[in-house]
């Protein structure tokens, strides 16, 4: 398996669930990781467990010249993942545009302008890795607004590995996955949820976020990958 030593890569979004999976995997193939998150919580514990080569800033990756300006204190680099992204769902006809358009700047906004200002640091043998979802292609009542925004940036994504070309731009499409990001939903109705919905897959439960992390991995590895989605999803489109 090739080795990332004297690589750098960022992972926006890397202080926790998948994103923290991935700067783990990342680190201990050689990579120098730099983490970046909107919690300062989340942001010193990870940086506690990823260990003191790690570098750590905060960002709000929804206010562009925040992100501009987080890429011009970076420097460059060889390697972009951006896992952050606030989710929601609900009834078309009773979600609330405000909701709509803050799903659209949490989760293609923020990708959009990581890749936007991140691209000119990244060096040319490198590599950027968006995060779009299931609900892109597996059509959910309740996940319309979610589903558009993963389409976006599947769509960009793969746009942009022609446009940005020979920087290779991939995208990766969980399923359901356990991670932090259902923590707020109590312990007994989380268990429930994930066994209702893994017990209808093929693989019979959910993803982990390593699992996700070793999608990541692949794509950063594989130099003869690009404009692909990578489904991680235990088979949940084929049902």
């Amino acid at each position: 398996m090739l080795k990332l030593n004297h690589q750098k890569a960022v992972i926006i979004g890397g202080s926790s669930g998948i994103g923290l999976e991935t700067a783990k995997l990342l680190s201990d193939a050689g990579a120098e990781v730099i983490i970046a998150s909107r919690s300062g919580e989340k942001l010193q514990k990870a940086k506690e467990d990823l260990g003191p080569a790690a570098e750590a800033y905060m960002l709000d990756i929804t206010r562009e010249e925040e992100v501009r300006s987080f890429f011009e204190s970076v420097g460059p680099f060889d390697h972009l993942i951006v896992t952050a992204a606030e989710t929601s769902g609900g009834p078309f006809l009773h979600t609330e545009t405000a909701q709509a358009r803050k799903l659209f700047d949490n989760k293609f906004w923020g990708q959009y302008y990581a890749a936007k200002f991140g691209t000119p640091h990244i060096r040319s043998k490198g590599s950027i890795t968006l995060f779009s979802g299931v609900v892109a292609y597996k059509t959910m009542p309740g996940s319309s607004v979610l589903g558009a925004v993963n389409a976006a940036i599947s769509n960009l994504g793969q746009t942009l590995a022609l446009e940005l070309a020979p920087l290779r731009v991939n995208i990766v499409s969980p399923g359901i996955i356990d991670t932090p990001s259902r923590s707020q939903m109590p312990d007994e109705a989380r268990r429930e949820f994930y066994a209702a919905v893994g017990g209808k897959l093929p693989v019979q439960r959910v993803g982990t976020a390593e699992e996700v992390a070793q999608g990541v991995l692949f794509l950063i590895q594989n130099s003869f990958v690009t404009g692909t989605v990578l489904h991680v999803e235990g088979g949940h489109t084929l049902i």
